[in-house]
């Protein structure tokens, strides 16, 4: 599999502002504790904060175009 250069520079622009954007988000407003209160489970905040980040990351990558 050929790597393309410009979907990994552009994935890798996005997910470092997006994962950037979620630390703030839950570190700042959200408090991390507070969330695992909520849900009632470190695994499942865990689990779908990574994804929060890993899964737009990787649309970026499939819907970017090539030249």
């Amino acid at each position: 599999m050929k790597l393309k250069k410009r979907k990994i520079k552009y994935s890798a622009i996005f997910f470092l502002c997006w994962f950037a954007l979620l630390v703030f988000l839950v570190d700042g407003f959200l408090k991390f504790q507070t969330l695992v209160d909520y849900f009632g489970s470190y695994a499942l905040v865990e689990t779908s904060l990574l994804l929060l980040a890993i899964l737009p990351t990787w649309a970026v990558y499939k819907f970017t175009k090539d030249k």
